[in-house]
């Protein structure tokens, strides 16, 4: 099982400087990472608009210490808000953020990132767009869903992610799936004892379905992130039975995998957003990447091999 081995990895300093240095490392980042800066990835943003896709853009970075690394990170989501209000771009990109960023694991972290994470769900919704909050390991999430639960009173369209492997998200999913939510769906990316997840790949993948079904029936929009065939066939199949209209629901998955799925869905008539990262801090989203699955780990390796 490697997958663990690599998660416990990238939250190695010692793994991250080796990683860094390797002379493979770049090619396989830029598969995963957009690019570091604004400027480089809002012709991304648009060359997805003119396929039809939209996208959710994530400035990555979690290791914050600091109230002032929280508030960069802050900084660095409304800069990203401003480019795209200027670009008319606000209806083709919603963003993605992680609680860490904003300060939650910091003393007072809840209120830290609420009030970091507040202005720019706020400048969001003044360009036509939202945030979805990303679920992070289940030390988190507490705090994650009552962030959720508070940026909704003024912003109902404000997102958040749910995790096939924990064993309370089917309950979560019940609670969640009302009037106005926006659930995405994920097996999960982040190390977890077996007292709270699932271990099995297959047990995931079940979990994974009775959590679809239940956002299909419930009231709210589904997001369905995989790039499982099965798992997309599946959903299909679940949002046809609940009812639903192709807009009704979407389906997401990451910049650089799968690209021609993402064209395809699209054509079909379904919602497609690419959940495309970006920025300089880019080592626990890669691991994370590598982690998931493990041609992802091989094409690092083959990359490395042939770049040494």
């Amino acid at each position: 099982m490697l997958g663990p081995v690599i998660l416990a990895a990238s939250r190695s300093d010692k793994m991250r400087r080796f990683i860094s240095a390797a002379p493979g490392t770049k090619q396989v980042v830029d598969r995963f990472i957009a690019g570091e800066t604004v400027d480089q990835v809002v012709p991304i943003v648009e060359d997805a608009a003119d396929k039809g896709l939209e996208v959710t853009l994530d400035v990555v970075g979690e290791d914050i210490t600091t109230p002032a690394q929280a508030e960069a990170a802050r900084d660095a989501y409304l800069e990203l808000v401003e480019r795209l209000k200027v670009l008319d771009l606000g209806p083709r990109a919603e963003m993605s953020v992680k609680l860490s960023m904003f300060g939650q694991a910091l003393e007072n972290g809840h209120e830290l990132a609420l009030a970091n994470v507040r202005p720019v769900v706020e400048a969001a919704a003044a360009i036509g767009t939202t945030v979805t909050l990303d679920a992070e390991d289940h030390t988190t999430l507490d705090s994650m869903f009552a962030i959720h639960e508070e940026l909704r009173k003024d912003f109902p369209q404000t997102g958040c992610v749910i995790q096939s492997y924990l064993f309370r998200t089917e309950d979560d999913a019940r609670c969640l799936a009302e009037a106005g939510s926006r659930v995405r769906i994920v097996k999960g990316a982040y190390k977890e004892p077996a007292s709270v997840a699932y271990q099995d790949k297959a047990e995931i993948d079940k979990a994974y379905v009775r959590i679809t079904r239940i956002l299909m029936e419930g009231e709210g929009y589904p997001m369905i992130g995989s790039h499982d065939p099965r798992l997309i066939a599946i959903a299909q199949e679940l949002g046809r039975r609940a009812g639903r209209k192709l807009d009704e629901y979407e389906f997401q998955m990451l910049y650089g995998i799968r690209s021609d799925e993402h064209v395809r869905l699209a054509a079909e008539g379904h919602r497609m957003r690419v959940y495309t990262a970006y920025g300089t801090d880019w080592y626990g989203y890669f691991m994370r990447r590598l982690a998931e699955k493990p041609a992802n780990l091989l094409f690092f390796g083959r990359s490395i091999l042939t770049k040494g």
